[in-house]
């Protein structure tokens, strides 16, 4: 009888964990996606509901209710123990990725931009912060960098033209500007983050940017007469969707699947976010997916692809 090596059970037994840990990487990369495009889903469902400072201000204030406590109960000596130009730093990082960005997400949708566009438009930032910011920060943008940035734009374009001349479509013109406006400020935060020398956890980062639009957004709602939330059902179920989905589960899930496969393979997730929410968008609320639509979608993951050969690396904030 042949007897049976000692080392094939262990490498049985690697082999059948690294499955499992495949597995479960590959369910946490799509909750994550579907998490991510669930924010634009939940921005269309607010906007319907209430003012966009008023569902912005009623989503910040109980997350910086729950995180601020939390991270300074984790960190032990607070924020107090952190170097006071990296909190300031992370006051002005969450005042551009989350206060400015969500302000055009929400204006863009509340004014008729589709949840695809608008979340295209957003999804090349890693490609304009790969191209920007890597010269800005010493590092060099060869050809095919560029070239992905041109193609990548390209399906911008295309999208945001066949939304634009859909017969459903109701948004004026200058409103398809402000979803730009918002991926610049996202770059911005890319830049200001990359320049950090100090890490700062997750957890206390998320608490600093929460408390900063928490501010912000109250102090803008209040300025505006709009802080009193609706009393419908509607108001509130659409302000827990966009608490829970997108922010712990976005963002919570993006910072776990960096731990497990990487920023590279994270941020190449992020540009799935654009056909997903077109794809949502469509059957939820009967936004256009014509030919033009696939084809600027097709040209933005191809965009992606080639910046990704081309650096190693992607450009991103959660």
């Amino acid at each position: 009888m042949a007897s049976t090596p000692i080392g094939l059970p262990l490498l049985r037994r690697t082999s059948a964990t690294g499955t499992r840990r495949a597995w479960i990487t590959g369910g946490l990369a799509v909750l994550f996606v579907l998490s991510w495009s669930s924010g634009f889903i939940g921005a269309k469902l607010g906007s319907g509901q209430a003012p966009t400072a008023t569902v912005l201000m009623w989503r910040f204030v109980p997350l910086a209710l729950v995180l601020l406590p939390l991270a300074l109960r984790r960190a032990g000596r607070g924020l107090r123990g952190h170097p006071r130009s990296e909190v300031r730093r992370h006051v002005l990082i969450g005042l551009l990725s989350q206060s400015g960005y969500l302000l055009t997400v929400y204006g863009a949708i509340g004014l008729g931009v589709s949840t695809g566009t608008t979340a295209l438009v957003d999804g090349v930032q890693p490609l304009v912060a790969a191209a920007l910011v890597g010269p800005l920060l010493g590092v060099a943008v060869g050809r095919r960098g560029w070239a992905g940035l041109a193609l990548g734009m390209t399906g911008v374009v295309l999208v945001t033209w066949s939304d634009a001349t859909a017969p459903t479509s109701s948004a004026p013109a200058w409103a398809y500007l402000v979803p730009f406006s918002g991926m610049l400020a996202l770059v911005a935060s890319t830049f200001l983050e990359r320049r950090s020398r100090v890490r700062t956890p997750p957890m206390t980062a998320l608490a600093i940017h929460c408390t900063t639009s928490a501010v912000v957004l109250s102090g803008l709602a209040l300025a505006t007469g709009t802080a009193v939330p609706p009393g419908s059902a509607d108001f509130w179920l659409a302000t827990a969707w966009l608490v829970v989905l997108p922010t712990f589960g976005g963002y919570g899930l993006y910072w776990l699947l960096v731990e497990r496969i990487g920023v590279p393979s994270v941020n190449g997730l992020l540009f799935l976010i654009a056909p997903v929410t077109a794809v949502w968008g469509a059957a939820m609320f009967g936004e256009p997916l014509g030919v033009a639509t696939v084809i600027g979608l097709a040209l933005a993951l191809a965009a992606a692809v080639v910046v990704g050969r081309a650096t190693g690396c992607g450009a991103g904030t959660p």
